[in-house]
């Protein structure tokens, strides 16, 4: 049994090595593991049931996530929460919305940036959406998990990189029907639904659009001052499928 283990791994190892984007599938099959291991996915029985499975999940959220009124009174103890945040999410639901959103928007990304770039860039802005967003909350006690800071960071990259590119989407309020347009469409508009979102937002469990604005600016902005203002211009890469949901951050203490 354990060899076949070792043998399984061994074959995804150089199967996603062998991609031309290792790093988007890699991010996608850690999530995926972490978020399987984890008490939000109700497969491990360690965790209890009930209300033992609400109280695990909640000091699991506040042990790997970003609390903000914690960030900024114990600095350094509290340092890379922005890091290992972005690999944990709340629900199904959250972990599939991002991962759809990462592999769509991550795989041509990664190709143009190269593997360590992207990397870094991935991790360094979902770091500074977090603490964008804590810093706008700085008195908050409601934990933040989730890898959508980094994921809309993706997102404006590649508006930047591949405005051309044609963006199928299903549209709720026309019955789910799949109509395709530009990125230079889609990704300003679901930027600026996020805009729209974050000023509205209540105080208490939900989504945490101001981490997708902040996000989506710094990848764009990014790509901008990386890439320069001509690359843009070129034609995008073909086609790109997306659902009708945005990758998404979550607050909260039970369904963050």
């Amino acid at each position: 049994m354990i060899r076949e283990w070792s043998t399984t791994a061994a074959r995804t190892v150089r199967a996603v090595r062998a991609t031309p984007a290792p790093l988007t599938y890699g991010l996608i099959t850690l999530c995926c593991l972490i978020f399987l291991l984890g008490p939000a996915s109700g497969f491990t029985h360690a965790y209890g049931t009930g209300d033992s499975l609400l109280a695990a999940q909640r000091a699991y959220f506040r042990h790997w996530g970003v609390i903000p009124a914690g960030l900024f009174a114990e600095p350094v103890r509290e340092a890379l929460t922005p890091v290992t945040a972005l690999f944990v999410h709340g629900s199904w639901v959250h972990l599939l919305g991002n991962m759809l959103f990462l592999f769509v928007f991550g795989v041509l990304t990664e190709e143009r940036m190269g593997r360590v770039e992207f990397a870094l860039f991935y991790v360094g802005c979902g770091y500074l959406a977090l603490l964008g967003y804590a810093l706008a909350n700085a008195d908050s006690e409601q934990s933040l998990v989730g890898a959508s800071g980094a994921i809309s960071a993706v997102l404006g990259a590649f508006l930047h990189l591949f405005p051309r590119a044609r963006v199928t989407s299903l549209l709720p309020f026309l019955f789910f029907l799949p109509l395709r347009f530009p990125a230079w469409v889609v990704l300003p508009f679901w930027a600026g639904l996020q805009w729209y979102a974050a000023g509205r937002a209540p105080e208490g469990p939900g989504v945490a659009y101001l981490a997708h604005v902040i996000g989506f600016c710094l990848g764009f902005g990014y790509a901008w001052l990386r890439y320069g203002r001509k690359q843009g211009e070129k034609d995008g890469p073909g086609e790109a499928r997306v659902g009708p949901a945005p990758a998404t951050a979550s607050k909260g203490e039970n369904q963050p």
